[in-house]
């Protein structure tokens, strides 16, 4: 006889409303790993120029393992499990992989990857070693730090002795090199896998659903209003020509979903690129830097000690720091704009400016950001696709889109910023340099 479902708490989301976790699953959102997602903001150094966007990683995951039970629940709404255990089982997994996609996040998110350790240090042992063999000495990125502490800390055995499944099957849903050595993901002959992967990340997972209108109700910024609940009620899932099931959209949600990728896109421009949130993540990442360089800052190897860090850790470090950037970002004195455009660097020729400004003894820091509607094609990962009622062939919900609106679109910005009291001088020496040649 299959066990009931355990009862559920409820969590009021402002966002989404109210989020049920049920008592499995609060023993991994309990869990030190997943609440120290507390203490690091989902936007960085985005407060400065909106103020409100003070909220965390974990408010975000929670919202994200929310949508990702209904996106199961959709696609998988007339699928007669061998089961409702195997169902629940695959229903879970998918949830704690959207609930623990951020582990690794970094203090202050990406800006203080720059200080993570060579791979080789966090003694992850469930990759495909080909995969990362060429990658062991390279510094280590924030997933995977997140494989380490789903696999390598006691929230492995914490999830071991809730669900029957392992913390290897929530990783494989977040890296797809990571091995699953059984059929956990097969059912009716039929490989999952693929799919649930795709709710956790891909152009239409479960988190780019919850940041973008997060992070719109968090800033005020109103690009971010898409959808969320036609899109998700618009999924289903396709079996490609590999034999791999996918997930799909239903041809009724594809101005939804172009809509979705423009709020997106004008995020990025507007929110994720301002101007001086990247001004504090550039000195952040030059504090990094200069400390690495130096012998000096590195976050830890060790997982477990990777677990104490989190946005006030960073923030007692700065305020104990008397280098120079350290001072400039506890102070709010950030570098400003100098030359700023809507062009590739080469285009622009932001190297050439960049070398005017330091051959005049003027210290800058040079970004180039680039904005695009839909992820860079992976053709060893499945498409997505685009179905129509009725109709027995599918398209790649990618080409549907770019028919929309019009190809491969993206915009670069390059920005040069410089220290406040340069500003004047940098922007006259930079005024009469060389600008792109106009045809008549």
């Amino acid at each position: 006889m299959e066990q009931p479902a355990p009862p559920a708490n409820e969590i009021r989301d402002p966002v989404h409303g109210a989020v049920r976790i049920d008592l499995h699953e609060k023993r991994v959102v309990t869990h030190r790993a997943v609440q120290r997602l507390r203490g690091v903001r989902q936007l960085g150094f985005s407060h400065h120029p909106f103020p409100g966007a003070t909220h965390t990683r974990f408010v975000h995951s929670l919202g994200a393992m929310h949508l990702a039970g209904q996106a199961f629940d959709q696609c998988f709404r007339d699928q007669p499990f061998t089961s409702g255990s195997k169902r629940r089982a695959l229903r879970h997994c998918v949830r704690l992989a959207a609930l623990c996609h951020d582990l690794g996040h970094a203090p202050y998110s990406h800006a203080a990857e720059f200080a993570m350790p060579p791979l080789r240090e966090l003694g992850i042992t469930t990759y495909e070693p080909e995969a990362v063999a060429q990658r062991l000495d390279q510094r280590a990125h924030h997933e995977d730090y997140t494989i380490g502490i789903l696999t390598g800390t006691d929230l492995a055995e914490t999830i071991r002795r809730t669900f029957p499944f392992g913390p290897e099957h929530v990783a494989a849903l977040i890296n797809p090199h990571v091995v699953v050595n059984d059929d956990f993901f097969v059912d009716n002959g039929f490989d999952v896998r693929p799919l649930l992967s795709q709710l956790i990340s891909s152009d239409l997972d479960v988190d780019r659903l919850d940041y973008l209108v997060r992070d719109s109700y968090y800033t005020g910024a109103r690009y971010g209003q898409i959808d969320v609940h036609w899109l998700i009620s618009s999924l289903t899932r396709h079996v490609d020509e590999q034999g791999r099931v996918c997930l799909a959209l239903d041809n009724r949600a594809l101005y939804a979903f172009d809509d979705y990728l423009v709020a997106r896109f004008h995020m990025f421009l507007m929110v994720y690129f301002h101007q001086k949130s990247v001004a504090y993540e550039e000195m952040l990442r030059r504090y990094v830097e200069d400390g690495v360089a130096a012998d000096g800052f590195r976050l830890p190897g060790d997982l477990d000690a990777y677990l104490d860090t989190d946005d006030a850790w960073m923030w007692a470090k700065l305020r104990a720091d008397p280098a120079p950037f350290a001072r400039r970002i506890r102070d709010n004195q950030p570098y400003k704009v100098a030359f700023e455009s809507h062009q590739p660097a080469e285009d622009c020729a932001l190297r050439q400016r960049a070398d005017i400004l330091r051959s005049a003894g003027i210290d800058v820091i040079a970004t180039t950001l680039r904005g695009r509607m839909l992820m860079a094609t992976d053709p060893a990962k499945p498409a997505l696709y685009l179905v129509e009622r009725g109709q027995p062939v599918a398209r790649r919900l990618a080409d549907a889109s770019r028919t929309l609106h019009g190809g491969e679109e993206g915009v670069t910005i390059s920005r040069l910023y410089v220290d406040p009291v340069h500003l004047r001088t940098s922007q006259e020496r930079l005024r009469d340099v060389w600008r792109p040649r106009t045809f008549l």
